[in-house]
């Protein structure tokens, strides 16, 4: 197979992966279940959120298996670990499992948040490898998708289970413990780095890929508005979503067809080079001579293929006349601050404003969405259309990094990543202040979470990029997964507020109803996010000059 073919189906496996990753985004939406049929109490319900992001503390472990493990082998044990962690839940749920510990339950929501950690790493690590010139683009546009595995589980269980509250509690932890596994298993031959060439830009294809993708979340966020997902019932939503998660293999197979064509058409003109030679020998009278054709078709191929191979190895771009998407070589690499690994990335101030802007950033909003199923419930709304809500919007969130990064860097332009999560910040800040009016229509409930879920989703994609402009790409995936360690400490802190309010302000039955549920914890986690744009100022004054000397 051409490599170009197998690059660009690669890509399409990433999109495939983390359109079912998301697992953790589920945990809303069978939360209240959870919490009823094992009688726990809020705080208990929060620690097994906590839980679920405490697996990120050993996401290190995932980085160290690729340095030593094929990318494949990566992949499966990690859809391994959530096919026991989500799986034995589900059997405990059914009654097929009883008498467990509490202690147990934790582990197992524990080990099943680790295995996102292991696709991840691999999805990062291929897009960065095989797509070089691109990573920051590809990784953006995959890991969008991982924005929609909220909304793709929703529509799958509708399918299945429209109406029953614990059957569909049921169906989501059975889902999340076997789709991941099953989709690793098909992909595991497609996601590995194409080790001999590099792609250059591939201007066309991408446009397409990105109007894919934007179609894909225009479709989920129709789905998941009430007026507009009453017209299409669950099994055409479901088809639909399917087509369009599809339809990227369009692009692979195009460049792979155009691939054939061209060596064909080439193999037909050589063929005629050959023929015209032997005509004119014998329009002149020469004798031919089979061998001597032979010999020199083969001199001709052995030219070919050394000046080829020259070129691969002189380290420059070779600008292609038939298109900007073919293969070559490139010396280019990706511009660092530094390139540093784990011990000394401790050491440095930046990591820990870094740090302290993603805790009160991403992580806040992971806290809410995890809390969005009492949240709902407080104000007598459902728990699936916010998680659905939530996920459609982070999915754009995801999508806005890639589509900037594109047509800034077709002007050689390096963006200050510090300076977009600025940008990013400010507005999450102000929706959790939303959050506090007053309103019978619980509109600004939709619109806050809609905020939150694009902000936080865009700096999320920002961040891969930022941990290797400011730590380097050798140990990027130990550093990444060193700095994603701070979704489970404020998990359990914020979390852990979040619920002794909500317990405080309950009835006897441990259940809330009304604002004040989560007035006190709306108005905590809007400072800390007004903190963290701070924070993220400092981090883009220290690092003006290195963005300012990229630009060309």
């Amino acid at each position: 197979m051409p490599p170009i073919f197998l690059q660009w189906l690669s890509l399409v496996a990433m999109i495939l992966l983390q359109s079912i990753n998301g697992t953790n985004s589920n945990f809303p939406a069978y939360s209240s279940q959870l919490k009823h049929l094992l009688s726990m109490s809020q705080i208990q319900l929060n620690n097994l959120a906590f839980a679920s992001d405490a697996g990120k503390l050993f996401g290190w472990l995932s980085g160290i298996a690729a340095n030593y493990l094929p990318m494949w082998l990566v992949l499966i044990l990690g859809s391994s670990l959530g096919l026991v962690g989500y799986g034995v839940q589900y059997l405990l749920l059914i009654g097929r499992v009883s008498n467990l510990p509490y202690g147990a339950i934790f582990f197992l929501a524990m080990l099943a948040g680790n295995s996102i950690c292991w696709i991840n790493t691999v999805c990062y690590l291929v897009a960065i490898r095989n797509f070089p010139l691109d990573g920051q683009l590809v990784i953006g546009l995959t890991g969008s998708y991982q924005g929609l595995s909220a909304k793709i589980y929703t529509d799958i269980v509708d399918v299945i289970y429209p109406s029953s509250n614990v059957k569909r509690a049921r169906a989501y932890l059975l889902l999340s413990s076997i789709l991941p596994l099953i989709v690793s298993v098909i992909n595991a031959p497609l996601v590995r780095v194409i080790k001999v060439m590099k792609t250059k830009r591939a201007k066309d294809a991408f446009i397409f890929i990105l109007v894919i993708t934007i179609a894909t979340g225009a479709f989920a966020v129709m789905g998941s508005i009430g007026s507009t997902s009453s017209l299409l019932s669950p099994f055409a939503s479901a088809v639909g979503m399917l087509t369009l998660l599809l339809a990227p293999l369009l692009i692979p197979l195009g460049l792979g067809l155009r691939h054939q064509i061209k060596q064909l058409a080439e193999e037909k003109v050589h063929i005629e080079e050959i023929n015209n030679v032997s005509m004119d020998k014998m329009e002149s009278g020469v004798k031919l001579d089979i061998s001597e054709i032979i010999s020199e078709s083969s001199s001709e191929s052995f030219d070919l293929s050394f000046s080829s191979t020259s070129e691969e190895f002189n380290g420059e771009i070779r600008e292609s006349n038939n298109g900007d998407d073919r293969i070559s070589e490139t010396n280019e690499v990706i511009s660092v601050i530094e390139e540093i690994g784990v011990k000394v990335m401790l050491r440095r101030l930046n990591f820990w404003l870094y740090f302290f802007v993603y805790l009160f950033g991403v992580t806040l909003a992971l806290v809410f969405f995890n809390n969005l199923g009492q949240i709902a419930e407080s104000r007598g709304r459902s728990a699936s259309s916010l998680v659905s809500l939530s996920s459609s919007f982070g999915f754009f969130g995801r999508l806005v990094p890639s589509i900037v990064e594109y047509f800034v860097s077709r002007r050689k332009y390096m963006i200050s990543r510090p300076a977009f999560v600025v940008a990013l910040m400010a507005p999450t800040g102000a929706a959790f202040f939303l959050l506090l009016a007053n309103d019978t229509s619980v509109l600004w409930l939709y619109i806050s979470t809609a905020i939150i879920g694009v902000c936080s989703g865009a700096i999320t994609t920002i961040s891969v990029s930022l941990t290797t402009e400011l730590f380097g790409t050798k140990n990027f995936g130990v550093n990444h997964n060193v700095l994603v360690v701070n979704i489970p400490i404020g998990s359990l802190l914020f979390g852990y507020l979040a619920a002794v309010v909500y317990h405080k302000e309950g009835n006897a039955e441990g259940k809330c109803f009304g604002m004040e549920c989560y007035r006190k914890t709306f108005s905590l986690w809007g400072t800390l996010c007004f903190i963290g744009t701070f924070l993220a100022l400092i981090l883009y004054a220290r690092t003006r000059k290195f963005y300012n000397s990229q630009r060309s």
